[in-house]
């Protein structure tokens, strides 16, 4: 499945904005062949934007996901996104998994926040696995830190993800999750994870690009640089059946010996 990252922060604290950024990348991506487009973290609002998390924060089944899976109709694409939820007086880091066909798919709430910024704005979800199937595979969603936790990735490799989807806002000095740990993950879990990241300076934080669509082998099939940019990658469903028949780490777990770890 021809996979799209789009390595952007929009236009932070500008929704309609943001939307019309991500209109014209499901625009170009459908005309390069794919067929799931996917943005970084809190794409639809701006990440480093303080209370107006709150404010700009809204429904799964809100105006704007309603105008994002017309954005996917009518290109003909599946597009993931990360925006704020609003549910009663929580506010959820969340992710959303719309169909070419407008479908509301997946969504998906940050488990594991980073920092004292997301600790002061969100609630942390409390389901680890979601997935979809999605062009004959089955994808996951997580959020940026969720995928340096082994047990949360891991958890999605033992129900059967094959890709793993990953909005992200990874920030200096960090570059390393994206350079080094995420092309383990994947080869610890023999899956693909697209690791989607926003870029350049925003409030206090300086965010890093390098957004990358990792095989199961550890091998990137596709990286961005440290700028705004559109990067395509494969997501080969032959490929992964190979490579997890010729990679045992799966089959030889032994669980029983793992009760301490939890």
């Amino acid at each position: 499945m021809r996979t799209a990252l789009l390595q952007s922060s929009g236009r932070p604290g500008s929704i309609v904005e943001n939307l019309e950024v991500l209109d014209a990348a499901a625009g170009r991506a459908a005309a390069a062949g794919a067929a799931l487009l996917t943005a970084p973290e809190m794409f639809l609002t701006g990440y480093a934007i303080g209370d107006d998390i709150g404010r700009l924060a809204e429904p799964a089944d809100g105006a704007c996901a309603d105008a994002i899976a017309e954005t996917a109709t009518r290109h003909g694409i599946a597009i993931a996104y990360g925006y704020p939820e609003r549910d009663g007086e929580s506010v959820h880091n969340s992710a959303q998994l719309i169909s070419a066909d407008g479908t509301r798919l997946a969504n998906y709430r940050k488990t594991h926040l980073f920092g004292r910024f997301e600790r002061e704005h969100f609630t942390p979800g409390e389901q680890p696995v979601v997935q979809a199937e999605l062009n004959g595979l089955t994808v996951g969603l997580m959020i940026c830190y969720d995928v340096e936790f082994p047990e949360n990735v891991r958890a999605h490799a033992l129900a059967g993800t094959d890709l793993l989807v990953v909005p992200t806002a990874q920030m200096h000095p960090f570059q390393f999750v994206a350079e080094s740990l995420v092309p383990v993950r994947a080869w610890e879990n023999q899956m693909y994870i697209a690791y989607v990241n926003r870029v350049g300076q925003e409030g206090e934080f300086e965010f890093v690009g390098l957004s990358v669509l990792v095989g199961p082998d550890g091998v990137a099939r596709a990286r961005a640089g440290r700028a705004e940019e559109l990067v395509f990658a494969d997501a080969d469903p032959a490929f992964l059946a190979a490579s997890r028949e010729a990679n045992p780490y799966l089959q030889d777990r032994r669980p029983r010996l793992y009760g301490s770890l939890v």
